[in-house]
């Protein structure tokens, strides 16, 4: 007899043990993202100089590899908890591979302007910023781009909550399913007051306002708070079910 799977430490259990063509596809749209973040994509360094120069872009480089790593895992997961494969599942995930592949852009021109400022110019950007309305439309492009994909998370999961009669979803993992909702909700809540900050800037402001737009990324920490919420209740909610699973198996015991 096959033991019953195992709840992973998220409070779903594996559904999507198989790698469907859909997953395959998407990990290969990641991969592609990630060659489009090359350091030098279009040549190899042909002397030192050069070389030195692409390396300056390693900072900008890795922390774009790991936001678009974060994005990867975030389907993976999906994939994992939920095993869709059906007609709306696809459509979404098409979108949103598409829209990583856009991100890719603003993703690494904000880190690279980032980088460029506070080294000094010891960093280059590779994307200049001569005005501020230069620096308003690198804002509010990767805001746009950043709350397309937060959307598509939210649309991923209420597909999983539609479903969630037909694959079996538990209380346990509803609950850890409204956990993974009210994230994606702070995520583009973020990306919407970053995007209304950079829509707000203007010359007369302090210097210190053109920085904002990136400075309220810092409030997706809140998720950790949403998470540690969650988890406490999916934890108590498992605790009631070990105590109801244990006195069911004492009073057969007695029996």
């Amino acid at each position: 007899m096959r033991a019953a799977p195992a709840r992973r430490g998220d409070g779903f259990f594996e559904r999507g043990d198989q790698v469907t063509r859909l997953e395959a596809f998407v990990d290969a749209a990641f991969a592609f993202a990630v060659t489009l973040l090359a350091i030098s994509i279009d040549s190899v360094p042909a002397n030192r100089d050069e070389l030195i120069l692409a390396l300056k872009g390693v900072p900008a480089f890795a922390c774009s590899f790991a936001v678009i790593c974060l994005f990867w895992w975030q389907h993976n997961r999906w994939s994992r908890r939920y095993g869709l494969d059906d007609g709306p599942s696809t459509f979404i995930s098409l979108i949103y591979v598409g829209l990583v592949l856009v991100y890719v852009y603003p993703l690494k021109s904000l880190f690279s302007s980032m980088w460029d400022w506070l080294s000094g110019g010891f960093l280059p950007s590779s994307y200049q910023v001569q005005s501020l309305e230069d620096l308003r439309w690198m804002f509010a492009f990767y805001a746009v781009t950043f709350i397309s994909l937060g959307l598509m998370l939210v649309l991923l999961d209420y597909r999983g909550w539609r479903q969630r009669d037909a694959i079996g979803l538990d209380g346990i993992e509803r609950l850890a399913l409204r956990r993974e909702l009210w994230t994606h909700a702070v995520t583009i809540g973020v990306g919407a007051a970053s995007l209304l900050a950079a829509l707000s800037m203007q010359n007369d402001r302090p210097v210190w306002t053109y920085s904002l737009p990136g400075v309220l990324y810092s409030l997706l920490t809140v998720n950790w708070f949403v998470t540690v919420h969650f988890q406490r209740r999916i934890a108590r909610l498992q605790q009631a079910g070990d105590d109801v699973a244990s006195a069911t198996s004492s009073n057969h015991a007695l029996d």
